[in-house]
């Protein structure tokens, strides 16, 4: 994952597609891991990880490589990281489980659709508009471009943190909703693994604001402590 590397084990975007809200609202989220405790933050899950690779290894830009580029072949390796996880956990996200789409301290994601109204809709759905807003960039020239010599889009850096926001939000909400369910299937040592990465990619990249991260601090601080 990143750029080239996998684990072991203001410019032109289709209005089409609802956009995303840049803001967090309501504390009315669903904790699906009944628990008092988060036990993503308890020693035994949070020491968990799949590498034992220098995760600030691969998260620096490589000498003499175009920071862009460098960024774009990170938010693909990412998004189709994440994509797959998410996708590994989709019969248990539905409209009756989580009818909102929230995340650690009960935390609302809202969507803001193409003629600017804010949505609150489910989370399966909120996370089917975030992967088709992401796959439509990705795959839109104009934006990533993949031929030889081409030049990337003004406002290129702000369209990769609104991915990567949305990206923090699919792994926020599994930790907040679905740790259980990634416990079951003993996914938790990979989930730690991509959040962790995420997170200092982002830091090492200004690509997240300090109030989209602070929600997942206690988080961030389990992994650091336990990692």
């Amino acid at each position: 994952m990143g750029g080239c590397h996998s684990y072991p084990s203001a410019t032109k975007v289709d209005t089409k597609t609802p956009q995303p809200s840049d803001i967090h609202s309501e504390k009315l989220g669903i904790n699906n891991n009944n628990q008092e405790e988060c036990p993503y933050l308890q020693r035994q899950n949070a020491c968990q990880r799949i590498t034992d690779a220098n995760m600030f290894a691969l998260i620096s830009l490589p000498p003499g490589m175009d920071k862009a580029e460098w960024l774009a072949s990170n938010t693909v390796a990412f998004f189709n990281h994440i994509n797959l996880f998410s996708s590994a956990l989709s019969e248990f996200c539905t409209p009756s489980t989580c009818p909102t789409a929230c995340g650690p301290g009960n935390m609302v994601y809202f969507w803001t659709d193409d003629h600017g109204r804010k949505l609150k809709c489910s989370a399966p759905l909120y996370f089917d508009y975030a992967m088709s807003y992401i796959q439509e960039l990705l795959t839109d020239e104009d934006v990533f471009p993949t031929k030889a010599g081409a030049t990337f889009p003004t406002g290129f850096i702000f369209l990769v943190q609104k991915v990567f926001l949305l990206l923090l939000r699919t792994l926020a909400h599994i930790y907040w909703s679905h740790y259980s369910e990634v416990l079951a299937l003993d996914m938790h040592p990979h989930l730690n693994t991509l959040f962790s990465h995420l997170t200092l990619f982002c830091q090492q990249h200004s690509l997240l604001e300090p109030e989209d991260m602070k929600p997942l601090q206690d988080l961030i601080n389990a992994l650091e402590r336990h990692g």
